[in-house]
């Protein structure tokens, strides 16, 4: 009885394979793009033989949101005929896919390579607009993703890189100023005033014959200024910095409306320096270092005169005036 049922289960397995049948659809793994599944109805017909019959099916694919399809056939295209006039279309919609499926960084080198091989793209000034607006998203907080898959950190390293291409790609075009400045931000991002203010002053002597960009980015190099003088208690040269910076500002830009808060941090930054000052006067003072202590007492009186320090800077003077100089016998 067991042989019987063993024979029938053979000659029926035997039957069913002799039979033709449709296999499922295969699991193609495509670089750059994943793995995807391809019936057998569909596989190689979205492949041509012509660059332009190419570029159609990525192009009829893009317009519909079939990333992954318009993603193949681009790609086929740019790499098949890269000397097509087609290429650089296809290389266009190949760099709007990856953005499209939220893969914003490799967006922006796909477009990046665009603009590198084919630099008289009719639509050049549009796809630095877009390497702009990937770099602001980074700028925003946005993560970069480990292996274009996992988020990962954001980076203000990375994000500035990305403005600097944005500005050699048109560093006449209207964004490039905006791009300049927002250098600026991701490094005041990292708290890297030094280098924020090296781009800040970048974007004021580049664009000097843009009043409003150039008002901005003094401004804005001051208050990076401001800011680090603001971190270290004796950093008495970015405080004076800041100091020289704003006056520059009210000197070139009288009619600006920020002129009353500069002035109230310029007399912000003047009343820190002459604190310092007393701090160093105070410590002369303590190790009966009297010519050292009177120095500082005095630089109180410069820096902030109607202070209350000033008051008490001047009382002290007055007090070691005679320890310093004590008189002759």
């Amino acid at each position: 009885m067991i042989r019987q049922k063993a024979s029938l289960f053979l000659l029926v397995t035997l039957g069913l394979l002799a039979l033709p049948f449709r296999s499922p659809a295969p699991l193609v793994y495509t670089p750059g793009e994943g793995w995807h599944y391809e019936t057998p109805d569909s596989a190689g017909k979205w492949q041509k033989q012509r660059a332009k019959d190419q570029l159609d099916v990525a192009q009829a694919a893009l317009d519909k949101k079939d990333y992954s399809l318009a993603l193949k056939a681009s790609r086929r295209t740019v790499k098949v005929w890269p000397l097509s006039d087609h290429a650089p279309q296809a290389q266009y919609i190949l760099a709007r896919c990856y953005e499209a499926r939220g893969r914003e960084e490799k967006a922006f080198n796909e477009y990046q390579k665009l603009l590198e091989k084919y630099p008289k793209i009719s639509n050049y000034d549009e796809i630095i607009e877009r390497q702009y607006l990937i770099a602001t998203a980074y700028l925003g907080g946005k993560w970069f993703k480990l292996w274009g898959v996992v988020p990962f950190f954001p980076s203000m390293d990375k994000t500035a890189t990305m403005y600097e291409k944005v500005i050699k790609n048109g560093p006449y075009s209207p964004i490039a100023p905006k791009a300049q400045m927002n250098i600026g931000s991701a490094r005041e991002k990292q708290a890297d005033y030094p280098l924020a203010v090296k781009a800040y002053e970048r974007a004021a002597d580049r664009y000097n014959d843009r009043s409003e960009v150039a008002a901005e980015a003094l401004h804005k190099a001051g208050m990076a200024y401001y800011k680090q003088a603001k971190t270290a208690e004796y950093d008495q040269n970015s405080a004076a910095q800041a100091i020289a910076t704003f006056t520059d500002f009210m000197t070139l830009y009288p009619d600006e409306p920020r002129i009353p808060e500069v002035q109230r941090l310029i007399a912000a930054l003047r009343t820190e320096q002459a604190r310092g000052s007393y701090k160093i006067a105070k410590f002369y003072e303590k190790k009966k270092r009297w010519d050292g202590a009177l120095v500082y007492y005095n630089e109180v009186l410069l820096k902030d005169p109607n202070s209350t320090l000033a008051a008490e800077s001047r009382s002290r003077i007055e007090s070691l005036k005679s320890k310093a100089n004590p008189p002759k016998n």
